[in-house]
């Protein structure tokens, strides 16, 4: 009897989902997506709003808000302070009782970074920028060349089966160039877009920003975020980013949850085409994307070709000696102000010093994150090592 009552279930859920695919029109697996409600400068209203116009949509899926109680039909799972939002979030991602989220000032750690998605004003199509927030490396060209993958699979996962891509006129654009076709001549397919200039080439002018004549626009990371801020709110002054999707998904190796990023600055329409965003890409399946492409690029020698950029320099003085992580600690206390230049080595002063530390990005850039306890402690550590010019700033 039970496990006619299963049969019945089973069948049960396959016309209910049939019958919302026939009235949405939508016929991939339905998903849910969180929003975070607290942090935006236009307030949780804001946040709402955008929600609310995200499911009026028609889309195959729904919408769960993470904050206060509000006056809505959405459904809601209630907390009252970032911390507590931001713990419930990950919670929910990591039971799969939502499949994304999107959210407004999350630390990803070093290694993972946003891709953004705009429209661009020239011809009015979609563009991917690789990437927006975090940092995929401490060394610039090095991080640019995982930027590239890190909008590839975006686009894929979107539904991009080959996406153009190019690289944006930037200082270490030609070194990044050079490592992007190694990987393809190792095996890794790259589709190369030319520029819209008469001298044509993969290496992106301004006029190709402005009129999108590629899928991922590959860049470094505040580049690209001082880029999705134009583009956003170009129309308003700045204070309200009024189009686009939003600074898009974390991606990083072994990175596997779909976490979306809003600035505090984004506007009702942003927040609606950001949910809808995170809401294909969990259709999409992301993190599987990201996995068979990371194993694509590395058989492709992609740890091989980062280790020759950042070769000569990486410091490989003959007295640099090992320095091994003390036992593990809860760290959520943060100390800002250090250069991302100097950031890991700043974590090795403090394992020296005994001190448990991880490097993160926060509100004001690049962090190390250490417990709470510790706090004085580490930023005394740091100053009298110069990585810090006072007491660090708690983030």
């Amino acid at each position: 009897m039970t496990e006619n009552n299963a049969v019945k279930q089973m069948i049960g859920k396959a016309f209910m989902d049939i019958a919302d695919a026939i009235k949405t029109g939508q016929f991939g697996s339905r998903v849910k997506v969180g929003l975070t409600t607290l942090g935006s400068e236009h307030g949780v209203e804001n946040l709402v709003k955008g929600a609310e116009l995200a499911s009026k949509s028609g889309e195959n899926f729904d919408i769960v808000l993470i904050g206060p109680k509000v006056n809505t039909t959405l459904e809601i799972a209630e907390v009252n302070s970032e911390d507590e939002m931001h713990k419930k979030m990950e919670e929910l991602l990591d039971s799969n009782y939502i499949q994304a989220c999107v959210t407004m000032h999350y630390n990803f750690p070093i290694g993972v970074s946003t891709v953004g998605k705009v429209i661009t004003p020239g011809m009015g199509r979609e563009m991917f920028l690789a990437t927006t927030t975090g940092t995929a490396s401490a060394h610039r060209v090095e991080a640019m060349v995982k930027n590239a993958l890190y909008g590839i699979i975006t686009a894929k996962a979107m539904g991009i089966a080959d996406p153009t891509v190019g690289i944006l006129n930037l200082d270490g654009a030609r070194q990044v160039e050079r490592a992007l076709k190694e990987l393809n001549a190792n095996g890794y397919k790259i589709n190369f877009s030319e520029s819209i200039r008469s001298d044509g080439g993969a290496v992106m002018r301004g006029n190709d920003l402005l009129a999108g004549s590629v899928d991922v626009m590959v860049q470094d990371t505040l580049t690209g975020n001082i880029m999705m801020k134009v583009f956003s709110s170009y129309t308003t002054g700045g204070s309200y980013e009024a189009l686009g999707y939003g600074y898009g998904p974390g991606i990083g190796d072994g990175y596997d949850r779909t976490i979306l990023i809003l600035s505090r600055a984004s506007g009702v329409p942003v927040v609606a085409n950001a949910i809808k965003y995170a809401a294909k890409l969990a259709q999409g399946k992301l993190p599987e994307v990201a996995k068979t492409e990371f194993a694509k690029a590395k058989a492709a020698k992609l740890d091989e070709i980062l280790k020759s950029l950042t070769k000569d320099t990486k410091k490989a003085q003959a007295d640099d000696e090992e320095v091994t992580a003390p036992a593990k600690e809860v760290v959520t206390g943060s100390i800002s102000g250090i250069d991302i230049m100097d950031l890991e080595d700043a974590v090795k002063a403090l394992w020296k010093a005994g001190i448990y530390a991880e490097s993160g990005m926060g509100c004001t850039g690049p962090i190390v994150l250490v417990n709470e306890e510790r706090i004085h402690q580490a930023s005394e550590v740091l100053g009298k090592a110069g990585f810090v010019a006072k007491e660090g700033d708690v983030c």
